[in-house]
């Protein structure tokens, strides 16, 4: 029974209990109030409202030491923050201008020195049209384009040469000697071009001058492009390279042989080592060699043992005739009659070497006559008329 009873208390107790805990909902003012009163959190100290408040307690300390009196604190408060309020401004003015000013002024020097710079002579000039590779911008130069800091170049057509010869000696003297480079670009665009080539040419090399001549404006206009573009490369770059292995420049001096290819090359090498021991080596030792005939070593062989300078042959000089100083100058008579003389005793001395035939022909001549004599007279009449006159024909004929 006491167990019943003590259990009807406890949940007695509990209902009791449960009917206290009551949830109260705050309105919203109550809320907007806390929430304003919570926003500004506690701070440990409270900020002072300058520099000057804030370290005042250094003034105090032993490491303290006022600064020496200067020439503005003797100046009212009022001019001298007028005048430092317009130093502030008028040097903040023009640092905040000269800024981007300067940017501008280094940007367009850069432009410039990567473009062609043209004259405004030059404008209208269908040239400008091919120039696509590079910039190219006007400009008061005295050059027609100034390819660089040491380069510049004069344009000229060879049809207005024709109408204005002086042209080309005027521009080159206005150009002086301001230029390490100057290039004289001709237009070609005349039919007849040995006169007037000959003249420009005659014109450049006087005045130290780089003549490049052009068939068309668009090889022109590559020629402006690319003597700006080499500006500042090294002359390495259009030099041949040669190869530094000892067989690519042995394979390279040999094959300038007529009829000797890279194959000879590699045999000749591998058999004698070197090219000193291939060129004392003997007609014989070189024909020895496969794939290398006769015609080959011949070439090769006078190649390497014909002297590099040819001997030219000596003619045997003529004797010259001694001229007695004191000889009088002949006229053209005596002159002739000389010759004349000279050719008789020619004539005389021939004669004489044939004295001896002539003597003996004569000899043979009469015994021939004498001998048909005899048989003319032992045959009758008629046939001795009739070989008469054969025989008057054949001296007729021999005559």
């Amino acid at each position: 029974m006491e167990d019943e009873d003590g259990g009807k208390s406890t949940e007695s107790d509990l209902n009791k209990n449960k009917k206290k805990t009551v949830i109260k909902i705050p309105s919203f003012q109550e809320v907007l109030e806390s929430s304003q009163s919570k926003s500004t959190p506690p701070s440990l100290f409270t900020p002072s409202h300058s520099f000057s408040q804030a370290f005042a307690f250094v003034k105090s300390s032993e490491f303290y030491s006022p600064p020496p009196p200067s020439t503005a604190a003797s100046q009212p408060p009022q001019a001298s923050d007028a005048t430092n309020s317009r130093q502030t401004g008028q040097s903040d003015v023009p640092s905040s201008s000269s800024a981007p000013a300067n940017a501008v002024a280094s940007s367009s020097s850069v432009q410039r020195r990567n473009a062609i710079l043209v004259s405004h002579r030059q404008k209208g000039n269908p040239l400008l049209k091919h120039i696509r590779n590079v910039r190219w911008e006007f400009a008061d130069i005295v050059c027609d384009y100034l390819l660089g800091q040491s380069s510049c170049a004069l344009y000229l057509s060879l049809r207005y040469h024709l109408l204005h010869p002086d042209y080309l000696y005027f521009r080159i003297r206005e150009l002086q000697k301001n230029f390490k480079l100057r290039v004289v670009l001709c237009h070609v665009d005349v039919e007849d071009v040995i006169k007037p080539l000959l003249e420009v040419t005659k014109t450049a090399l006087l005045h130290e001058c780089t003549l490049l001549c052009g068939w068309s404006l668009e090889e022109c206009g590559r020629y402006l492009e690319t003597i700006k573009v080499y500006e500042n490369k090294p002359a390495d770059i259009i030099q041949g390279q040669m190869d530094t292995d000892y067989l690519s420049r042995l394979n390279h001096a040999l094959t300038t042989v007529r009829h000797v290819n890279k194959t000879d090359v590699v045999t000749l090498g591998t058999t004698f080592g070197s090219l000193s021991h291939i060129m004392d080596v003997s007609m014989e030792d070189l024909a020895r060699c496969p794939g290398i005939g006769e015609l080959k070593v011949k070439r090769l062989y006078d190649t390497f043992h014909e002297p590099f300078k040819r001997v030219v042959a000596s003619r045997p000089a003529v004797p010259e005739t001694s001229v007695p100083s004191n000889a009088e100058p002949r006229s053209v008579d005596e002159d002739k009659a000389a010759e004349e003389t000279e050719d008789e005793s020619k004539r005389g001395k021939k004669e004489r070497k044939l004295s001896v035939k002539s003597a003996l022909s004569a000899a043979f001549s009469k015994y021939a006559d004498k001998v048909n004599r005899r048989g003319i007279n032992s045959q009758p009449q008629g046939e001795k008329q009739g070989e008469k006159s054969a025989a008057m024909e054949a001296e007729t004929e021999n005559e």
